[in-house]
This record gives structure tokens, sequence and C-alpha cells, in this order.
């Protein structure tokens, strides 16, 4: 007999977690350097209108699947459709796709706890100095911390949706939302941080084209972990009695809120460090803002607060980063765990040591990747460029694919499921969503336009990534 499906405690739980996932390097570091290369202001308000009006939806029907299954990405799938082929390889791409993102990601979350750990115990200098995260990365040490990351997250998998996920959850999202409140407070009383907060808060329509509009879509898209089965796991731990419109609403809140917070954190220190700075030729690489730029602008502020207070600022900051990769790689990490119990009928810790021996060796594989073994570096070649091991994984499953599935789970609602199961579903817990503008706006923009400005990102990504072009000629 199989044990009765776990559950969130809560609504409460479920939106810490589901928003813990969401929450991520991307929001707090990515989002700002999209916005300052994108226009400031005019990409943050085109970015609140995908989320509500495109992403939105796509999370609600997520949601719905995996609540409604009871189950992974491959059972929500299989399940719906009576197991058509077709539609379980897209619930097997929605494992393997989280899967492989898990990869690079715990290697980031690496690289953040060494310079946690560096910038608690007095190193700022040596992280400030140019050569620092090129020496770290291709360090010994990173294997040390690969370790003890992975055991912090297999200790939360491993103890369960309640006591694992859903704990952890409560305590690292109030303590990161707290943390990322007080930095802001703090960077914004700097001198000429206010001109970083004007650019960012006031739009520029001037700044507005198809180029910014592209890449606002994606960061709502890739920002709300839509497309890697993630929502659909959430999902299936939900209760019958839980209103899905609203927690969805919530964490979709939730997480815009903390990407609207960094943004008034970054860029505002980002104009206190260089007045004239031409965000233009701001990195597009998150990674170079956290562990290059940044660090030169904590060590910046001993003139100020001192040594001591620079340090802490710089330890706090990582520390905040940090649980943010954490809350993100757990909830990544769980969809092959629930796929392997569910599927598979596996025990959960033994799920767990599977995908740590698979993974794991992709990991030691793509930290590898940044000058100690040359297989790995040069990888391969396209779009006339050499990519390591690490790129590969990120132009193929993050930027690529996931615009994909979120096509695929608008078609599979659309054409598969049909719009009235899917109301029947979303009605439990929400009587006043039967006949409400909500669901006539899901039935209509799940069939029309959203699957059609995916498809077309996902074209675009394509001919970007693989063949050097851009669609909209950008």
């Amino acid at each position: 007999m199989n044990a009765p499906r776990e559950k969130f405690s809560s609504r409460l739980g479920f939106v810490l977690a589901t928003a813990g996932s969401a929450v991520g390097i991307g929001n707090l570091v990515g989002f700002p350097v999209n916005a300052a290369k994108n226009g400031g202001g005019a990409f943050l308000l085109v970015y609140l209108v995908f989320v509500f009006f495109v992403c939105l939806p796509v999370l609600m029907a997520e949601l719905a699947m995996g609540r409604h299954t009871r189950s992974n990405p491959v059972g929500a799938y299989s399940q719906i459709s009576q197991h058509q082929q077709l539609w379980r390889l897209a619930g097997i791409l929605k494992i393997i796709t989280p899967f492989m993102i898990g990869v690079f990601y715990m290697v980031i979350t690496v690289w953040l706890f060494g310079y946690l750990i560096m910038s608690a115990s007095g190193q700022l200098e040596y992280l400030a100095s140019p050569d620092s995260f090129e020496k770290y990365i291709n360090s010994p040490y990173i294997f040390v911390a690969m370790l003890l990351v992975g055991a912090m997250v297999f200790l939360i998998l491993n103890s369960g949706v309640q006591r694992g996920i859903e704990r952890a959850a409560k305590v690292l999202m109030p303590s990161l939302f707290i943390m990322l409140l007080v930095l802001v407070i703090f960077v914004l009383s700097l001198d000429d941080a206010i001109a970083g907060a004007r650019f960012f808060l006031v739009p520029d329509m001037t700044k507005l084209n198809a180029g910014v509009i592209n890449n606002a879509l994606s960061q709502a898209f890739f920002s709300l972990s839509l497309g890697m089965g993630i929502l659909i796991t959430y999902g299936s731990y939900l209760d019958k009695r839980d209103n899905i419109v609203k927690a969805g609403s919530m964490v979709a809140l939730a997480d815009t809120t903390v990407a609207f917070i960094a943004g008034l954190m970054i860029l505002p220190a980002v104009f206190y460090f260089n007045p004239q700075v031409n965000t233009d030729e701001l990195s597009d690489s998150s990674v170079s803002l956290i562990f290059v730029l940044l660090p030169n602008i904590f060590l910046t502020l001993q003139d100020t607060i001192g040594y001591f207070g620079a340090h802490l600022v710089a330890t706090v900051f990582f520390l905040l980063v940090f649980f943010a990769a954490i809350t993100s790689l757990v909830s990544i990490i769980e969809v092959p765990v629930a796929y392997l119990i569910d599927e598979k009928k596996l025990p959960r810790r033994r799920a767990l040591k599977l995908l740590a021996m698979i993974g794991g060796a992709l990991v030691v594989m793509s930290a590898l990747s940044f000058g100690m073994l040359t297989v790995f570096t040069e990888f391969m070649s396209y779009a006339g460029q050499s990519k390591s091991f690490f790129d590969v994984i990120v132009d193929v499953f993050y930027d690529t694919i996931l615009p994909l599935n979120g096509l695929m789970v608008c078609l599979f609602v659309s054409f598969r499921w049909k719009h009235h199961n899917l109301s029947q579903e979303l009605k439990l817990g929400n009587n006043g969503y039967a006949g409400s503008w909500l669901e006539k706006y899901m039935r209509f923009s799940l069939s029309s336009f959203i699957p059609a400005i995916l498809l077309l990102i996902f074209c675009n990504t394509v001919a970007q990534k693989f063949f050097a072009f851009s669609l909209f000629g950008l």
C-alpha cells in the first residue's frame, strides 16, 4: 500500500516554499542588471505587466495540473492525457530540465557559500582584488564547499515536504526579506544612491523597444520558475480546499516584491560606487556583478562605516543571496525527487542518494569548466563561440527549454485537458471563480497570445544562442 501523499501544512507554508523556489539569484541580481541595461523604469513597467497578465495564468495552470493529479510532471501529463506517449515525453522534459538547471545552480551556490565564508572571516580585500574570483573557482576549496552545500540540501529534502521544505522556507524566506530591507535602507542612505533609485523607478519610455519587451518577458517567465516542473510538483502537495488563484497571486506578488526591492538595493549601490556609470556597459552576467563588482563596492564602504561595518554588510549580502539560492535549489531538486518517488516507487532517501551520485558527477564536471580541465572548458562550439560544459547547460536548459516547456503547458491545457476541466480545478476552494472575468481571461489567454509569445521567445532564443542572430534584428 502506498503511503499517503505529503502536503503543505498551510497556505502560508506553500506560499513561502513556492516563493522560495521563485526568489533566487535571478531576482536579487539578474533582475536589477536587466533593468539597468533595458531602460530602468521602462523595463520595470513592462515586467510588471507580463508577470500578472502573461505569467500568472501559466503559473495557475501548472499548480492546477499538479493538484488535480497529485503527481509529478510526468504523472500529471500521463494521467490527464490517458498515457499518451507524446505528452508523457513533455513531462519527462520537465524532469530533465530542473535536474540540469540544478547542476549549474549548485555550482553558483557553492561559489556564494565560499564568498560568504570569506566575507565573514575578514577577507573582503582579497575578494575585491581583480583575479580573486578566477582563483577561487579554480581552487580545491570549491569541492569542500560543494560537499557542505550538498549536505545542507540533502538534509532539507530528506526531511520531506512539511518538516524539510516547508520548515526551511518558513525560516529562510522571512530572514531573506528582513536582510534585504535592512540592506536597502542602508544603501539608500549613501551619497548618489538616489540617482540609482530614480533611474530604476522613473520610466523613460524612449528606451522601450522590441529588445526591452523580449528581455522583460523572459525575466518574468524565468523569475517565477515557470516551465521547470516545480509548480506542478508543489501544486501536487496542495490541499483541495486551498484557493489556487489566491495562493498563486500571492506567490507572484512575493516574487515581484523581492525583485523590486532588490532593484532598490543593487542600482543605488552601483551609482554610489560610480555616479557617472554608463548602465549600457554593465555586464549582462549576474555572476560578474555578484562576484566582481559588488565586493569592490563593499570595500569602498570602509571609508564611511569602517572595516567591521563593510565586512558586516558584505556578509549579510552574501548570506541573503545564499539563502535565496538554497531555497531555489531545494525546489529545483524536489522535482526529480518527486518523479522517482511517484513513478519509480523509490523511498525519498534512496531517490536523493541516486540523484546525488548522478548530479554530483555533473556538478563536478561543471565546476571544472572554468579552466581546470580543457575538455570541459572548451566543451563545444556554436554561434561562432567556444562554450564550456557549464555554458552549454545554461544555454540549452535554462535559456532555451524553459519557454518551450511553458508553451507545452498552454497547448496541453487548451487542447488536451480542456479549459472546462482547468476551471473545475480552479473552482475548488474558490467559489467566486466560476463565471468570473478571470476565468474568461484564463480561457482566452492560454489558448491565444500567451503560447504565441512563448513560441516567439523560444524561436528567438534558439536563433540567438545557437545561430548568432535575432528575429528582432537586435
